[in-house]
This record gives structure tokens, sequence and C-alpha cells, in this order.
């Protein structure tokens, strides 16, 4: 389901001193699971604190990926792979930091189905960004039974808002 929405969101940096209270919770229970990021985030929670301009949510997925299966609008896009092959981007870290506009910037990393986005979250912190957040469950979720994704979790299932150019 594709949602309208009119205008993206214009974000200014967030730094970790406005961490917002829900962030804060994870990132402490992130800890003391000994996480190698700040945490992982829900779908919906994601969506609350990015629409209220709270945090900036990066896309992880490749260029296809975006383009064929959809992207929320307003997300900044960085991926951790490129090409139909995956590729991983070697220059992931250095993107990451010069987009959303520094080391103690608020963000959400999303891809399809929360894996390499923990894996980007986990390769930002090892190279000194200190707040980036997992979206947990992707923008199209896992696979299920019927090698299918979408029908139990994941940012499309839970109807938040994406377009597809």
């Amino acid at each position: 389901m594709s949602v309208a929405y009119s205008s993206a969101p214009v974000q200014s940096p967030v730094s970790t001193a406005a961490l917002p209270e829900e962030l804060a919770s994870i990132q402490a229970d992130a800890r003391s699971s000994s996480l190698p990021y700040a945490g992982g985030v829900p779908p919906v929670l994601a969506w609350k604190l990015f629409s209220t301009r709270q945090v900036l949510l990066v896309d992880v997925r490749s260029n296809e990926e975006r383009k064929f299966v959809g992207h929320v609008p307003g997300s900044i896009h960085v991926p951790w792979a490129t090409g139909t092959a995956l590729t991983r981007n070697p220059r992931f870290v250095r993107e990451l930091e010069s987009k959303i506009g520094g080391k103690e910037v608020v963000a959400l990393l999303l891809c399809r189905s929360g894996k390499r986005s923990a894996l980007a979250a986990e390769a930002a912190t090892k190279a000194g960004l200190t707040c980036i957040f997992n979206v947990l469950e992707g923008f199209e979720g896992e696979i299920d039974a019927q090698q299918q994704r979408g029908k139990a979790d994941g940012w499309r299932f839970h109807g938040l808002p994406w377009i597809q150019d």
C-alpha cells in the first residue's frame, strides 16, 4: 500500500544531546546486552521519531531496491552495498557521516529486513559514529513460509508511509 505524502521532512542533524527518551531507553538496553550499535527500533516508533523530525532516517538498500520496491519519502540514501550483486560499498561510513552531518547525529538505518542495516550500524559505530540505530524488521520484513516478504512484519506491513518512483 502506497501512502501519499506531500512533503518530505526537512531535517537538520539531531545530536545525541537531544536523544529522544524512547531511544535513550533502547540505547541503555543495547549497552546492557553488549549490542555493537545503539539499538534496534521498531518501525512504528522509527516513523514517529522521523516524521516529527527527532531523528534522521537513512535507507541503506541499493538504488535498485529503492527504485523497484519503494522507499520512505524524505529518507537519506547511503547504500551499504550496490548493484544487483550487492557489492559492499567501501565508502559507506564516510558517506553516512557526510550525509547525516557528523559523528554525533542520531540516525536510524533501514534495509530490506533489518539485517544489512544492523551490519551497517555496527560498522558505523566501530568507526566512531555514536548514535546509530537499526530499524527492526526492515522495509519489507522477513521471508515467510511461502517465500514472500511483507506478510507479517516490516515497514510496509505496518502501513507506514512509502512511495515508489
